[in-house]
């Protein structure tokens, strides 16, 4: 019996090592889920059309996944994350998640044949953070940058922060969670993003 359970430890670092070996590079990810995501938008009249629901079923399946929402409410909420109990850090990742992928939804709808270009990686063997830098390439107007940061984690490489022109999308919310949080404690700021949420539903389902 020690034999078996022996057998079923290495079996478990085997296992981890192959899933470890199998990771895609950052960049790599990103350029093929994007490249995927492009791909149905370009094939799919429904959702070039403006069906929302037909994106937010593409968004959750194909791009939510790569998100660390935890990491992403977590540093929005800055010092005030851990003066929340661990209900309401539930609550406010569940509603951010929910209001990310709104505006997530309401940028694909918006799609116009871009083309996005990703520059080289820099990156060392042993790094665990990096920043994956791309272009969204537009017929008319200047390109955008739109740079990703991602971790490494047990589940792959994830985005916990994104900077649209040097913008950075964490820091921008925790200027306005701050401001709530101060206003009406952290059940205000669940309160206030949950609002938001229900509206957002609302004007989606009128279109």
């Amino acid at each position: 019996m020690k034999l078996f359970y022996k057998y079923l430890f290495l079996l478990s670092f085997l296992v981890s090592g192959l899933a470890q070996a199998q990771m895609p590079a950052p960049d790599v990810l990103a350029k093929s889920v994007t490249e995927e995501v492009l791909a149905v938008i370009r094939a799919d009249k429904d959702i070039q059309a403006g069906n929302q629901k037909k994106v937010l079923e593409l968004v959750e399946a194909k791009i939510l996944p790569h998100f660390n929402f935890t990491t992403m409410a977590q540093l929005a909420m800055g010092r005030n994350w851990k003066a929340a109990n661990a209900e309401q850090q539930k609550r406010v990742t569940a509603e951010f998640r929910t209001l990310l992928v709104r505006t997530y939804t309401q940028a694909f709808v918006q799609y116009r044949n871009q083309t996005v270009d990703y520059k080289p990686l820099r990156m060392a063997a042993n790094d665990t953070d990096v920043v994956v830098q791309s272009l969204i390439k537009q017929a008319s107007g200047q390109p955008v940058a739109v740079d990703y940061n991602m971790e490494k984690t047990d589940g792959g490489w994830k985005v916990y922060n994104m900077k649209i022109e040097g913008i950075s999308l964490v820091e921008n919310y925790r200027n306005t969670f701050n401001t709530e949080i101060q206003k009406n404690g952290v059940d205000g700021l669940i309160k206030s993003l949950a609002d938001k949420n229900r509206a957002n539903a609302q004007v989606a389902e009128k279109k």
